[in-house]
C-alpha cells in the first residue's frame, strides 16, 4: 500500500518550496526502502525548481544526492540488507537495454535514464528527490557508502563527487597531467581533491583570489584570478585538461587559449544560455571541447570508494529543513563553503 512522507516541495515554478507530503511507492521485489538522513543541495535543483532546464513537473520535491540507511529490503534483493548505509544519485532507472546501459553508462542511457526527481518513471508516476523523509528506490540503482566516509559529508558526493570524478577519470588525470578546476563551488571543491588525490597538478581558475586559502588546503598546487586578464596571458598553452563547473557562460575561446595541443576543455556546469565558440580555438592545436554528466553505476561506486580510500568528503553547511529556501538565495550568490546539506530529520 502506497504510504505519504514528509517533503519539503516547490509547489509551482519558481515559487518557495514548503513543507508537505508525497507519495512514497510500496517496496517491491528489487526494491530498497531507505531512511534519508542527509539530502545535499545541489545548483541543479535550483534550475529545475524554477524551470531553468525547460518545464518541471511540480509539486517538485528535489534533492539527487541522497545518504541514509536501509530500513527495508524487497524479497529479491540481494545487494543489500536493513542496516546498510546506502546513497542515491540523480538518477534511479534506466532503459537498461541499449548499448550504454549495458556498457555501464546508464547516465547516457538512449531512452533516457529516470532522474530521481522531475522525472516520470516507468510506473507512470513523478519521481521525488532527496528533500523527504524516505525513498525507495531499485537495489540496481543504489550505492553503498563505505564505513570511511561520514553520511553528511557523503551526500554531497552522489553529483558532485561523480560529476567531477568521472571526466577526471576518462581523461586520465593523474601524475604528468596539469590539470584546471573552473570555479571552486560545490562542483569544483570536489574537483581538486579528486584531482589532487589522481596525482595530478592542479589549479584552480576562479573569478577572484577570495578562496585561494582554502583552495590550496584542498590540494590545490596553483590558483589564479580569471578577473586578471594576466592570468589568460600566464597560462596559455598550459593544461592538459580543464573542467569547467561553472553554470554561467564563459568565453570559451580564451579558455580553449590555455590548452596544450590535443588539451581538452570539459563542461560539467551547464549554463541556461547557449554558449558561443569561434571554431578556429579548437581548430588551432587540435583541441578538444566537450561534455561530461554524472557517471554509470559502477563508476558512481569506483568513486564512493576511491573517497573512502582518500579520506575524501565534502566541505558542508548543514541545515535545517527550514532553512532551504535561504540556502536557494546564498547558492545563488557563491555564499556557501562549499555544498549546503539539509539534516533530513528536521523535516
Amino acid at each position: 500500500m502506497t504510504t505519504s512522507v514528509a517533503a519539503y516541495a516547490a509547489p509551482a515554478p519558481k515559487a518557495p518550496l514548503e513543507r508537505t507530503t508525497v507519495p512514497l511507492r510500496p517496496v517491491g521485489e528489487h526494491d530498497v526502502l531507505i531512511d534519508i538522513k542527509f539530502a545535499g543541495i545541489c545548483h541543479s535543483d535550483i534550475h529545475q525548481a524554477r524551470d531553468g532546464w525547460g518545464e518541471g513537473i511540480f509539486p517538485m520535491v528535489p534533492g539527487h544526492e541522497i545518504a541514509g540507511i536501509v530500513t527495508e529490503v524487497g524479497p529479491g534483493v540481494t545487494k543489500f540488507a536493513v542496516g546498510d548505509r546506502a546513497g542515491v544519485g540523480c538518477m534511479v532507472d534506466s532503459c537498461r537495454e541499449c548499448d550504454n546501459c549495458k556498457a555501464g553508462l546508464e547516465q547516457y542511457c538512449k531512452a533516457g535514464n529516470v532522474g530521481t526527481y522531475n522525472a516520470i518513471g516507468k510506473d507512470g508516476e513523478p519521481t521525488y528527490g532527496g528533500y523527504r523523509s524516505h525513498i525507495v528506490v531499485d537495489e540496481n540503482y543504489t550505492l553503498h557508502i563505505p564505513e570511511g566516509i561520514a553520511l553528511d559529508v557523503a551526500a554531497p558526493l552522489l553529483c558532485a563527487g561523480i560529476t567531477l570524478y568521472s571526466p577526471l577519470a576518462h581523461w586520465n588525470a593523474g601524475p604528468g597531467k596539469k590539470v584546471a578546476i573552473v570555479g571552486l563551488g560545490g562542483l569544483g571543491h570536489m574537483g581538486v581533491q579528486i584531482a589532487h588525490a589522481l596525482g595530478a597538478e592542479v589549479t584552480v581558475l576562479s573569478q577572484s583570489l577570495r578562496k585561494k586559502d582554502d583552495g590550496l588546503k584542498l590540494g590545490a598546487d596553483h590558483y589564479y584570478a580569471t578577473s586578471d586578464e594576466a592570468t589568460f596571458e600566464a597560462l596559455t598553452g598550459t593544461f592538459d585538461l580543464i573542467v569547467s563547473t561553472v553554470s554561467a557562460p564563459l568565453p570559451l575561446d580564451k579558455y580553449l587559449g590555455l590548452l596544450k595541443t590535443d588539451g581538452a576543455f570539459v563542461n560539467v556546469g551547464a549554463p541556461e544560455e547557449p554558449v558561443s565558440l569561434n571554431l578556429f580555438s579548437v581548430i588551432g592545436g587540435r583541441k578538444t571541447l566537450a561534455g561530461s554528466g554524472i557517471g554509470g553505476i559502477q563508476e558512481t561506486q569506483e568513486m564512493l570508494d576511491f573517497c573512502a580510500q582518500h579520506g575524501l568528503g565534502a566541505e558542508i553547511e548543514l541545515i535545517s529543513a527550514s532553512e532551504i529556501n535561504e540556502a536557494y538565495e546564498r547558492v545563488l550568490t557563491s555564499d556557501v563553503r562549499y555544498r549546503f546539506v539539509i539534516d533530513n530529520a528536521t523535516i
